[in-house]
């Protein structure tokens, strides 16, 4: 098996409290500098930027997973994605449908631009995209297996948004591919704290917001190939493909 590091929680301007400089291109670029084969663009309910980070990384030899940070109804994170241009679409479209609008307040908040690849805006989304959507987590979780992608509550083991705070306990039958823990978290204190598994998956990431942090954190994916296929083995364990911590 090969060595693959990746950071699968990075935001781009896209997401509001994202720094303006997290374009697709200097995401690549500092991606590369810092030594990752694999990235993961999760801006807060939206994929609206991934698929250009995709294009960009493709001609640079950076794999990119597209998806979003999703905040539940009970303001729960979790990290999805897709490995069809297809699926990342009717996912898009499934929150925009549930999802509370409350207008974006570009004061209080920060900006929301969609951008091309000359780095032109072609859209600011009006509502505020962390906002959290009218679906639980459990409902959430099986439109994405329906899509076939990667379901990943993010940093479980935060006092907000992870879901041991907000809900305190694994809900039954949620079907995940692994749980990410922030960027300080100890793999062994969180395994005994929240009572899990050892054959849980966890993974580390950066949640970069500024360049400067793509690949400050990263997990290393032990595979034979980067794809997604390869990845989802290695986040379940399977056919001897695995992850470990940094």
């Amino acid at each position: 098996m090969k060595e693959f590091r990746a950071d699968l929680h990075i935001h781009t301007l896209l997401s509001p409290c994202a720094d303006l400089e997290m374009t697709p291109r200097n995401i690549i670029i500092k991606a590369r500098e810092s030594g990752l084969d694999i990235i993961g663009i999760t801006d807060h309910n939206s994929t609206r930027n991934a698929l250009l980070v995709k294009k960009i990384g493709e001609s640079q030899g950076i794999f990119t997973l597209t998806g979003a940070e999703v905040t539940t109804r009970e303001e729960v994170h979790c990290l999805v994605f897709f490995e069809f241009p297809e699926q990342l679409q009717k996912f898009q479209e499934y929150i925009d449908e549930n999802i509370i609008r409350i207008p974006n307040s570009e004061t209080d908040f920060g900006y929301q631009p969609v951008i091309d690849e000359d780095e032109n805006i072609v859209e600011m989304v009006p509502w505020y995209l962390p906002a959290a959507l009218k679906m639980g987590i459990t409902a959430v979780q099986q439109r994405v297996t329906e899509l076939n992608g990667l379901f990943i509550p993010a940093h479980v083991d935060r006092p907000a948004n992870g879901i041991f705070s907000q809900l305190g306990f694994i809900p039954p039958g949620l079907k995940y591919d692994a749980l990410g823990i922030s960027r300080h978290g100890s793999q062994k204190h969180v395994v005994e704290q929240y009572v899990l598994q050892y054959k849980t998956t966890l993974i580390r990431n950066s949640d970069a917001h500024f360049l400067k942090q793509i690949g400050e954190i990263y997990t290393v994916f032990r595979m034979s190939k980067i794809s997604f296929s390869e990845i989802k083995r290695a986040l379940n364990q399977q056919d001897k493909r695995y992850c470990d911590l940094s």
